[in-house]
């Protein structure tokens, strides 16, 4: 609950300093037009575009505020403005909270589903790598779809990076139990 908990508060602050910064950028518009209005235009001319072309696109947008304002927003960040970008935060702590139940548990339901079967820890942990793989998997296809990307390449970044993390985490528990129980 807590990686959902703490999506929410991430996408809930980038919107309200995407909102801050779109308030500023409307001030900065308000009191100095002609420097905001040359700022654009150096930004227009950087990748090459032509001084007319520049100088007509600025005139355009001078005459609508709010366009001038998102354009100005982009050239300054390179990302949309707010209203824009409009993303639900509870919906991404939504989706966080629900992948993470989900995939998490995944690896878990070894050690359930294998308790008749066999009294083995090594064989139930095998068995909760084999299902971690397999939720991994599933998530890079998810991943790859929704991205359109390479199915494999999607699969083979999140199994890699699933293991790493899984050995980092495996070898930091190893570590401090380890410790735990050193004695002087």
């Amino acid at each position: 609950m807590s990686m959902g908990l703490d999506d929410f508060v991430s996408s809930n602050t980038e919107e309200d300093m995407a909102l801050k910064e779109k308030a500023v950028t409307e001030l900065g518009v308000a009191k100095h037009g002609r420097p905001q209005q040359e700022e654009l235009l150096k930004h227009y001319h950087a990748p090459g575009m032509d001084n007319d072309d520049a100088a007509t696109m600025v005139n355009v947008f001078v005459k609508y505020k709010d366009v001038l304002v998102d354009e100005k927003l982009k050239a300054q960040q390179g990302t949309p403005p707010p209203d824009q970008a409009r993303e639900k935060p509870w919906m991404n702590g939504l989706v966080t909270l629900v992948s993470f139940i989900t995939f998490g548990t995944a690896p878990l339901l070894s050690f359930v589903i294998l308790v008749p079967f066999t009294d083995s820890d090594m064989f139930k942990f095998g068995g909760a790598c084999a299902l971690a793989a397999l939720a991994l998997g599933l998530l890079g296809v998810a991943k790859a779809k929704i991205a359109g990307q390479n199915y494999a390449r999607s699969v083979a970044s999140v199994l890699f990076n699933g293991a790493l993390y899984a050995a980092a985490a495996y070898s930091l528990g190893w570590t401090f139990r380890n410790v735990a129980q050193h004695k002087d």
